[in-house]
């Protein structure tokens, strides 16, 4: 464990550190915003961080051929959380290439022992018209989807294409054990335990083995939290349940390509993926006592086209709100959370936007402000630097 010496004299351990993988596309633009508001928060906290930056996804593979080089991966193992932009573009998008940008996002959440992937979905008050569904409909909506990481179709065995004497052949494999599905599980319901107290298991099990297998499990599970109530919905009802009920939704868990899918559609609530952050947890402590994991917003680089990139049109609150998980789950500062969410919040009830979450496809409506990337990192800095903050109610 490294230290460092103050000037009384007395050994200090050295501050935390973040691993910084901007990635490609848009990756670089959000991530720059989120550390411009982590220096005013840190500052207003008297926290004190240490960053280093390294390569991955299509700029790793430019660099050095691979999407996650070794030096990247010693680098997040060694750090006491990862900060993550965006990987991919079209530049690498060729389905018959050896190795792909989104490669490095697997083997990082892989060799990191991430499991759980928790994708909080809010619609701010003052988002609440830009939704495309009713505001009586998507009022109140404010949820967490569990996502699955380490099984499913992503990860398993065999996963390959072959030429048969009737043509080509695929295949994908649906493969899940028992302790997989029993700690996203658990750490879902730990999560509804501090909030509302309501689980649903979303599942395939009319059809799939693993859904009837995942179901079990669930069942089983959720009898050591008889506070937290468990519903069991299928994948299908779970995405039309998501356009008619979501604020009846408290804490979702459901496996990795269905949450995949599911918090995608669920963008549509908050008025768009650039709102959506996200937290890929494990089981592994740093140095600190929290959870070592690894925070980015859930767009990627699918959001934005490469005409986009470079132009000031990014939504950095995605990026902006990953970090506030960061500081809540790996770092142990609550307060500072809270005050950039507040800050989020603020600048939004300002009227401040970006492109895609005006009224108009680039113009502002009554009241609003269309702002840069650069702007609107700025101004929610600013405000993290000052606002006040209320603690959340006990549950």
């Amino acid at each position: 464990m490294s230290e460092m010496t103050g000037r009384s004299g007395r050994a200090e351990q050295a501050p935390p550190l973040i691993a910084v993988l901007p990635g490609d596309g848009i990756g670089p633009e959000v991530v720059e915003q989120g550390l411009v508001v982590l220096r005013s928060v840190a500052a207003r906290f008297d926290w004190r961080y240490r960053t280093e930056t390294a390569l991955v996804g299509g700029a790793a593979i430019d660099a050095t051929g691979d999407p996650l080089p070794p030096e990247t991966l010693a680098l997040s193992k060694r750090a006491d959380a990862v900060y993550f932009g965006a990987v991919g573009g079209p530049k690498w998008d060729d389905p018959r290439a050896a190795v792909r940008p989104e490669g490095g996002i697997l083997a990082l959440r892989k060799g990191l022992g991430l499991y759980a992937n928790l994708r909080p979905v809010k619609l701010f008050p003052a988002l609440l018209h830009q939704s495309v569904l009713k505001e009586d409909v998507v009022r109140g909506t404010d949820m967490i989807v569990v996502r699955e990481l380490t099984g499913g179709l992503y990860f398993g065995k065999p996963s390959r294409r072959w030429e048969t004497s009737r043509g080509w052949r695929a295949v994908d494999t649906l493969a899940y054990t028992e302790a997989e599905i029993e700690r996203v599980l658990r750490t879902g319901f730990e999560l509804a335990r501090g909030r509302r107290k309501r689980l649903t298991s979303v599942d395939k099990a009319n059809v799939l083995t693993t859904g009837r297998f995942w179901r079990e499990i669930a069942t089983r599970v959720g009898r050591d939290y008889p506070d937290v109530e468990l519903e069991h919905i299928l994948v299908d009802s779970a995405a039309m349940y998501l356009m008619r009920r979501p604020a009846t939704f408290d804490v979702m868990v459901t496996e990795n390509m269905f949450g995949d899918i599911l918090t995608d559609e669920a963008a549509v609530l908050a008025g768009s993926m650039g709102m959506l952050p996200s937290a890929s947890l494990g089981e592994t402590r740093n140095r600190g006592g929290g959870v070592r994991g690894l925070y980015e917003p859930i767009h990627g680089t699918a959001l934005y086209t490469p005409e986009v990139v470079g132009s000031g049109k990014a939504n950095p609150i995605a990026a902006v709100l990953s970090l506030a998980l960061m500081l809540r789950y790996s770092f142990g500062q609550e307060p500072a959370a809270l005050a950039v969410e507040a800050a989020v919040q603020t600048v939004l009830d300002e009227g401040y936007r970006t492109a895609d979450i005006a009224s108009g496809p680039a113009a502002a409506g009554p009241g609003e402000r269309v702002v840069t990337t650069t702007e609107l990192g700025a101004l929610i800095a600013e405000r993290a630097g000052r606002v006040r903050i209320t603690a959340p109610a006990a549950a």
